[in-house]
């Protein structure tokens, strides 16, 4: 396995022209809507991020022979780490998922890799990938895309800033973001466009809870 994750992290640095934006977002609402929904902070983000990818369909994309190659459902990896590596099972169709389903699915996958008992066909057909060190206490990283992608996300850990409201200063609780995208096919204006997108799911993420 090891060699295997170090063959595809050589073939993307080699291939494709990695640059990194960063934003952070407030999560109030995200927290806010997990704690509703007795689901993951990532399975909320991933609902938001559907969203984001049916905004911004060249994100949801593969990059091979080149050819920018786009598609219709919302095929996200969500990176495990697990005891020889790090693999990311693919939450199919999250588009076309209720948020309890997102989590069920999200679960299901993420148990099977850590107990080994997987098929190859659960980490094959990603669209888009998510890689959360958050609850490694990871402030910022440069995550790296997995090939033959064009874009993966990484979230880091919530924390707690001071802004001023007014005549006070209050505090609220942020995600700090790390969008990766390949050059060759997306510029960074479209990668900011995309952040911005994506952080007004987050912002107002109750309403995913409403939809069940």
């Amino acid at each position: 396995m090891r060699k295997t994750i170090a063959n595809r992290l050589q073939e993307s640095y080699r291939e494709a022209v990695h640059v990194t934006v960063s934003r952070e977002v407030d999560a109030e609402a995200l927290v806010a809507a997990a704690d509703d929904a007795g689901v993951s902070l990532t399975d909320v983000l991933l609902r938001a991020l559907s969203d984001a990818l049916a905004a911004h369909p060249a994100f949801n994309a593969t990059f091979e022979d080149g050819t920018h190659r786009l598609y219709e459902e919302h095929n996200v990896g969500v990176a495990v780490a697990i005891e020889d590596g790090l693999v990311a099972p693919v939450v199919a169709d999250v588009g076309g998922r209720s948020l309890d389903g997102i989590a069920a699915e999200r679960e299901r996958l993420t148990e099977a890799v850590q107990s080994g008992d997987y098929a190859m066909a659960d980490l094959r057909g990603g669209t888009f990938t998510v890689s959360n060190l958050g609850p490694l206490d990871v402030d910022g990283f440069t995550p790296i895309i997995n090939p033959p992608q064009i874009a993966i996300l990484g979230v880091n850990r919530v924390q707690e800033r001071a802004r001023r409201d007014e005549d006070d200063v209050i505090f609220r609780r942020t995600l700090p973001l790390d969008l990766s995208f390949d050059h060759r096919v997306v510029d960074g204006a479209d990668a900011a466009r995309f952040l911005g997108t994506l952080a007004e799911g987050i912002e107002s993420a109750g309403e995913y809870v409403d939809e069940g």
